[in-house]
C-alpha cells in the first residue's frame, strides 16, 4: 500500500501497522467478525466486549503487532466517541424531556383526536415518525406500542393495521435519520455532511414508511389476524400512561398536570431538524466560507448547538408548562443520561473496530476489490451491512461494522453520494430482524405474538424497509 493510499484512509495513520495479503487480510476480518457475532448470539456476552474482543482477534490475524492494534482501537474509539458521544447524549436528554412532560402524549393525542377510521394506519405512522426523530427506538416502543393497544382495542381495528406503521416509523428513524446513533456513526466514519444526510435521509424515509408501513399493514393484518393483549392494556381511562411516562413515583402526577401544547411540543421536536437543514440549504445556495450569513449558520445549524437550542427551548416550552421546577431538572438529565452509557461504549467500541480495520489496510482490500467485482460502492455497503445485521442482530453493530469497511469508497465521492452511502448502510442495517434481534422480542411480547407471527409480521417489515430504501438510495444516485 502506497503513503497516499494510507493517509486517504486514516489521516492520523502514516503507514498500515501490517503488510499482510489480501488473503489473510480477508481471514482476519472474518475470523473478527465470526468472534463477534459467536460472543453476542452464543454466549450472549455484551456488544462492547465483543467488539473490543473481536478486534483483537483481527489485528492477531493481520499479523499486527498487539500495541499497535490496541492503539487503532483505542484512537478509533475516542475519536468516535468524541465525534458522536455529545450528540447522542443531547438527543437522550430531548427524548426524557419529551417523555416526562407529557410532550408525546399531547402528539399522540391531537393527531388520532383528528383521525378515525380508514385514515387511522396513516396517523399512527405520522405520529412515530415525529415522535421517532428525537427518541431511541426502544424508548418509543415503550411510548407508543400502549397507545396502539388502546386504539385498536376502543376502536375495534386489527392490532396488525395499527402496529405495524407506527413501529414502520420508528423503525426507520432509527435506521436512517439522525441524530439517531447508527446514522451519526456513520456519517462520521465516511466524513458525510450531516445536513445533507438528513435531507436525503427524510426523502427517503417518507415512500419507505408509506409502503412498510400503512401499505404492508393491510397484509400483515391478514397474515396474522390478533386481538390487542389485555395484560398488556393500561388499566385506567385516558391517554395510556407507561414506564417512560412515569419513570419514577415523583412523576404520578403525570396525569392531573397541565401537558405542553401540541404547537410548541412540535416545534421543540423539530427545531434542529430545521436548523441543521437551513446549515445544508445555506451552504448549497452561498458556498463562500467567508460570507457572514453562511457563517452564522455553520455554527446554528451544527448538530451539537442545533440539539443543545431543542433541549434549551424544552425547558420553557415541555417541562415549564408541566410544573418542572429548576430543582427537577438535573434528576431528570441524570435519569435521561443513564440509558444511553451501553450505547455509548457499543457506538465507540465500534469505532475502534473501524479503525483498526483501516490501519490494517482491510480498507484498501475493499477498494480493490470493489474495483475487480465492478460492485457499486452503495450496493457493496448495504450487503455488508445486510450481512452482519443477520450474523449479530443489531443494527447498531452492523451500521459501525459495515461503515468502517466502507468508509474508504467515500473518499472520491461527492457530498450527496457519500450521504447516500450513509443511508445504504443504514437501510441494510434494518434487514430482517430475527430471534437474535431483541427489538424482535420486544414486539413480540408488547403484542402477544409467537416467533412465527413476530416473523411474519415484524421481521418482514423490517426488510421491507430494507430493500425499499435500499432501493430508493439507488435510484437517487442515478439522478443526483
Amino acid at each position: 500500500m502506497t503513503r497516499l493510499s494510507v493517509e486517504m484512509l486514516a489521516a492520523d495513520t502514516v503507514e498500515p501497522i501490517t503488510s499482510a495479503g489480501h488473503a489473510q487480510l480477508g481471514i482476519a476480518v472474518l475470523a473478527g467478525i465470526a468472534v463477534i457475532v459467536l460472543l453476542i448470539t452464543k454466549f450472549k456476552l455484551h456488544a462492547f466486549l465483543s467488539l473490543t474482543l473481536g478486534t483483537l482477534v483481527l489485528g492477531a490475524i493481520a499479523g499486527a503487532p498487539l500495541d499497535k492494534a490496541i492503539a487503532s482501537f483505542t484512537t478509533g474509539l475516542g475519536t468516535t466517541v468524541a465525534g458522536v458521544g455529545v450528540l447522542i447524549a443531547l438527543g437522550a436528554i430531548l427524548g426524557k424531556m419529551l417523555a416526562d412532560s407529557g410532550g408525546a402524549d399531547q402528539i399522540v393525542d391531537t393527531i388520532l383526536a383528528k383521525a378515525g377510521g380508514r385514515s387511522m394506519p396513516w396517523a399512527m405512522v405520522l405520529i412515530a415518525s415525529v415522535i421517532g426523530l428525537p427518541l431511541f427506538f426502544e424508548v418509543g416502543v415503550v411510548l407508543l406500542i400502549p397507545v396502539v393497544l388502546m386504539v385498536a382495542k376502543r376502536g375495534n381495528y386489527s392490532l396488525m393495521r395499527i402496529g405495524i406503521p407506527a413501529l414502520a416509523g420508528l423503525s426507520v428513524m432509527h435506521g436512517l435519520v439522525p441524530p439517531h446513533p447508527g446514522p451519526l456513526v456513520a456519517i462520521d466514519a465516511v466524513g458525510a455532511d450531516l445536513g445533507v444526510t438528513l435531507a436525503l435521509g427524510v426523502l427517503v424515509a417518507i415512500p419507505t414508511v408509506i409502503i412498510a408501513g400503512p401499505l404492508f399493514s393491510r397484509y400483515a393484518a391478514r397474515w396474522v389476524d390478533v386481538p390487542a393483549p389485555d395484560r398488556m392494556l393500561p388499566s385506567t381511562g385516558g391517554s395510556p400512561q407507561t414506564p417512560a411516562q412515569r419513570p419514577s413515583e415523583e412523576s404520578d402526577e403525570l396525569g392531573k398536570r397541565k401537558l405542553p401544547g401540541f404547537g410548541p411540543t412540535l416545534i421543540t421536536i423539530l427545531l434542529p431538524v430545521v436548523l441543521m437543514l437551513s446549515k445544508a440549504l445555506v451552504d448549497i445556495v452561498i458556498d463562500d466560507p467567508a460570507n457572514t450569513v453562511q457563517r452564522v449558520f455553520d455554527v446554528v445549524g451544527s448538530p451539537m448547538i442545533a440539539l443543545l437550542a431543542a433541549v434549551l427551548l424544552g425547558i420553557f416550552t415541555l417541562l415549564a408548562p408541566a410544573g418542572f421546577g429548576k430543582e427537577r431538572l438535573s434528576p431528570l438529565v441524570e435519569k435521561g443520561l443513564a440509558p444511553i452509557a451501553g450505547i455509548l461504549l457499543i457506538v465507540g467500541a465500534g469505532g475502534g473496530f473501524k479503525q483498526t480495520l483501516i490501519d490494517t489496510g482491510v480498507g484498501q482490500m475493499v477498494l480493490d476489490i470493489s474495483e475487480d467485482w465492478s460492485i457499486p460502492a452503495l450496493l457493496l455497503a448495504w450487503l455488508i451491512a445486510v450481512a452482519i445485521r443477520l450474523a449479530t442482530g443489531s443494527a447498531t453493530v452492523a451500521t459501525v461494522s459495515a461503515a468502517g469497511l466502507v468508509a474508504p469508497l467515500a473518499a472520491d465521492m461527492s457530498t450527496t453520494h457519500a450521504a447516500l452511502l450513509v443511508l445504504a448502510i443504514g437501510a441494510g442495517s434494518l434487514f430482517f430482524s430475527h430471534v437474535n434481534d431483541a427489538g424482535f422480542w420486544l414486539v413480540k411480547e408488547y403484542f402477544g405474538l409467537n416467533v412465527g407471527q413476530t416473523i411474519k409480521t415484524w421481521s418482514v417489515m423490517e426488510t421491507i424497509i430494507s430493500v425499499v430504501a435500499g432501493g430508493v438510495v439507488l435510484l437517487l444516485s442515478l439522478v443526483i
